[in-house]
């Protein structure tokens, strides 16, 4: 191999180009055309566009990724994870266009894509599983008389899936028929099978999994587990390495369990065996990943290993540099996932314009991503943008550096996940490593959203030096009494703020809450103040009268509307429904003049690789419908309208 393709985006892209050119290999990235200005392409030392934004015109089009390899002479390919990583099809296409594919054999990736065929294939390994079913059968009737001989609750699963998506938990017979239909259409959406499985629902486990690797010369060992038993819906939070539940006895035989499962389909390369293990350290196969896992810095860290390196020997035919034996496990690394999304708007993905990107660089953090400031974030892939990792000669230690490199990180304008991720790693089951699956339901329920003050006041105090620097004067606002009287929009909710400066020291209310500042000094993106005798510094960035803003509660967006012409009163009315992002709308389940429930699904929409319903809020009749099938819509465009005695209900 001389010239890699990597056939993927963002922060994988980014991390598997560092490896490559660090052992000499040229690289070539392939981006969408709305990747032109991503951190991926600049890196590599070529770059190819491969189509418009959608995945499904880009980077999910194998002739594409052929097209673009010829043009450059590439001989080789890596996929990364996702998109065509376990694609059996792809990695058979790249065998025949004389391509290595950077990965396991396409007979491999077939056998263990398929949860239904992987599942039975562990059973006559001997590999333990979760009781269920995995017939070829796929009728409602045959599902129902399965479910039953299972038990309730149990889970519905796309076999072909991941991520969480085509996953439903069922908890009585009554609900099956529906979440076996909303399983279907989702899993169809997002692996292009509806292909189900029945598991029995195991209550409260660990997510364990085992990383294993194989070569061409029949070697097949393991590097270790990761515990990711913090997920919400089903997609993983927080993953660590070791488990802090593991014992040497149980990480034998799951270990031996994990090489026993990759030997039953010939595999090579990395690749992931996942369980659940019950509280009395009972262990199930739940399914294996035949590429590289998203949180394998974490076994990289505690194992001193390169596993993108060990890939590409492997895929050059060279036998694995270390023997079982050889495998040395040390200290302790803990990985958590940056998404953009709002956790005040039940993390709902969100859209949007990097104006800020801060991350802090020191001893014991790796922070894995594919940003820059400047960047789009758009609706077309996934929401994940970063990954941060904190690791040392101990648990406690890692989970310290992470929190602090989560604290002194920001990026600014969009919605995300820090904040919630500090506050996952700092609860205390989660320091005493207790937490299970059920984690995150158990102790992070939801709340309204709280009114950031202080970063009310922080705002109004660079929006009045801003105003100062550019003309002398106070230029935003309107002129109360020796002070300055705002109008600030805040999530939707408007908040008048009245402040009052002295040279360096600004008095700021909200609603009768007060804020004093005395400032200090401050660059384009960063301003130091001292709040009560204590010094700190934040960062901010400024967009026409909109400042962004990482405080406490999280990212917050404050516009200045002080000038805007005021809104008629009540305009539109409350309980707006609208679309909660940049997407695509797959299904319009009404017409006019159709009555409707509460909770009535009205509009299906997909976003960032996930489903959204868009219910109407009450009882009415539908007014009018804008959108079809296929209709790509902005964020907060009308979709339906609804009326609710005599009122519109906007959808």
């Amino acid at each position: 191999m001389e010239k890699i393709l990597i056939a993927n985006r963002g922060e994988i892209a980014v991390r598997i180009i560092k490896t490559a050119r660090s052992l000499g290999y040229r690289t070539v990235a392939v981006y969408s055309e709305a990747d032109a200005g991503a951190l991926h392409v600049s890196v590599a030392d070529e770059a190819v566009c491969i189509g418009p934004a959608a995945a499904g015109e880009s980077y999910l089009v194998i002739d594409n990724i052929l097209a673009a390899a010829a043009k450059v002479a590439a001989d080789a390919v890596h996929p990364g994870y996702g998109f065509l990583s376990e694609n059996a099809g792809f990695a058979r296409v790249c065998a025949s266009a004389g391509l290595t594919f950077i990965g396991p054999s396409a007979d491999a990736i077939e056998l263990m894509g398929s949860k239904r065929l992987s599942k039975i294939a562990m059973l006559e390994a001997g590999v333990p599983c979760v009781p269920g079913y995995q017939g070829a059968d796929q009728t409602d009737d045959v599902f129902a008389i399965e479910a039953e001989k299972i038990g309730y609750p149990l889970m519905i699963k796309a076999s072909a899936g991941g991520g969480g998506r085509g996953m439903r938990l069922v908890e009585t017979a009554g609900e099956l028929v529906e979440h076996l239909s909303a399983a279907r259409s989702e899993a169809k959406n997002a692996f292009g099978s509806d292909e189900l499985i029945l598991e029995k629902a195991i209550v409260g486990p660990r997510h364990i999994e085992f990383q294993i690797f194989g070569d061409s010369h029949g070697n097949i060992i393991h590097l270790f587990e990761r515990d990711c038993s913090i997920q919400r819906r089903h997609q993983k939070v927080v993953e660590e390495a070791p488990s802090p539940f593991m014992t040497e006895e149980l990480r034998e035989r799951m270990g031996a369990a994990a090489v026993n499962a990759a030997k039953a389909c010939d595999y090579h390369g990395a690749g992931t065996v996942e369980f659940l293990v019950d509280h009395e350290r009972n262990f199930y196969f739940l399914e294996m990943n035949t590429r590289l896992q998203v949180e394998h810095p974490v076994t990289e860290c505690v194992t001193g290993v390169d596993l993108v390196a060990w890939q590409f020997l492997v895929a050059e035919g060279e036998t694995l540099p270390l023997s079982q034996e050889e495998v040395q496990l040390e200290g302790h690394a803990v990985e958590v996932r940056l998404y953009a999304e709002d956790p005040e708007s039940g993390f709902m993905p969100q859209t949007g314009t990097a104006h800020g990107w801060h991350i802090p660089d020191r001893e014991g953090v790796r922070i894995d991503h594919g940003l820059q400031t400047g960047q789009t974030i758009s609706s077309h892939y996934d929401p994940m943008l970063a990954k941060f990792i904190g690791f040392g000669p101990s648990r406690e230690i890692a989970r310290r550096r992470l929190i602090s490199a989560l604290k002194d990180s920001a990026l600014l304008g969009v919605s995300h996940n820090r904040q919630f991720l500090q506050n996952v790693i700092s609860h205390p089951v989660f320091a005493a490593g207790d937490a299970t699956t059920s984690f995150l339901q158990a102790h992070f329920s939801a709340e309204p959203p709280c009114v950031p003050i202080r970063d009310i006041g922080r705002a109004a105090m660079i929006l009045l030096l801003e105003g100062n620097a550019v003309e002398g004067e106070t230029l935003w606002g309107s002129s109360a009494g020796h002070g300055v009287t705002f109008l600030f929009d805040v999530s939707g909710n408007r908040h008048l703020v009245q402040v009052t400066q002295n040279g360096c020291d600004f008095s700021v209310d909200v609603g009768g809450e007060r804020v004093a500042l005395h400032f200090v000094s401050r660059s384009p993106e960063r301003c130091t103040v001292i709040e009560g005798s204590i010094r700190s510094s934040f960062h901010y960035a400024i967009e026409n009268e909109t400042i962004f803003l990482d405080g406490e509660n999280g990212h917050v967006a404050i516009s200045n509307v002080t000038h805007e012409p005021a809104a008629a009163a009540g305009g539109g009315g409350d309980g707006r429904i609208r679309a909660p992002m940049d997407g695509a709308v797959i299904d319009v389940r009404v017409v006019e003049g159709d009555m409707v429930a509460a909770g009535d699904a009205l509009v299906v929409m997909e976003a960032m690789k996930m489903e959204h319903s868009l219910k109407a809020a009450s009882n009415g009749t539908v007014k009018s419908v804008s959108v079809t099938i296929g209709d790509q819509v902005k964020s907060k465009q009308i979709l339906a309208i609804v009326v609710t005695d005599g009122e519109g209900e906007e959808v």
